[in-house]
């Protein structure tokens, strides 16, 4: 079997056309029909993007190499175990940034809520390295639906809160303008959540999207 039939047998198999294949990779419907012909092959980036898509190994997709089959009597966890923990990792991280910046006003807030951050987004990349593969796509789409509204937030605070030239607290802050009204303050306010609620919304429809067509 070459790279053309795996290609076209692994598409088969998710129940795509050739055009949902191209859209998911950033081509053309007619490259992808040139790479199942055997017209053309992918360049390498291709090649790791189609892997990910697939869930396989780019030994398989260029050279046939199946993965080695666990061993006897193992299992691998549910992708989804991981995704929970990395979850609650985020979420302390943030509460626990905003209660001790409400209490001492430092800097040291951020860097325990970016530590917990980061905890928590590495015990995911780990998760998505060592879980069961067929729990792998439904675990990515889980995580980024909820903790994107946990990851943006914390940085996106610290950047409105510049702007509005106040302290970097890990949540937004009301100020008033010297010889500005209140409904303007407000109004400034008010258009942190408004970016907040719509970079998060936008990740949260385009994983429910990626989710379906899985």
């Amino acid at each position: 079997m070459t790279l053309a039939d795996r290609i076209q047998q692994l598409r088969k198999q998710k129940g795509i056309s050739q055009e949902e294949l191209a859209d998911r990779v950033g081509v053309s419907r007619q490259a992808v029909s040139k790479w199942e012909s055997e017209q053309s092959t992918p360049d390498m980036d291709k090649v790791i993007l189609l892997s990910d898509y697939f869930e396989v190994t780019t030994d398989y997709l260029l050279k046939g190499i199946e993965p080695a089959p666990p061993a006897a009597g193992e299992k691998r966890a549910d992708g989804r175990i991981f995704t929970i923990v990395a979850t609650v990792l985020n979420l302390i991280g943030v509460l626990t940034a905003c209660a001790v910046w409400y209490e001492t006003q430092e800097m040291g807030s951020l860097i325990i809520g970016v530590v917990f951050l980061a905890l928590g987004c590495m015990v995911f990349g780990i998760g998505m390295v060592e879980c069961a593969p067929d729990s792998k796509p439904r675990a990515k789409g889980n995580f980024w639906r909820v903790n994107i509204w946990l990851l943006a937030f914390l940085p996106l605070s610290v950047v409105y809160n510049t702007l509005v030239d106040a302290p970097p607290a890990p949540y937004p802050q009301l100020i008033t303008f010297a010889g500005w009204p209140l409904w303007a303050c407000l109004g400034v306010y008010a258009l942190f959540w408004v970016v907040y609620i719509a970079v998060c919304t936008v990740v949260t429809v385009r994983q429910t999207g990626t989710a379906r067509k899985q």
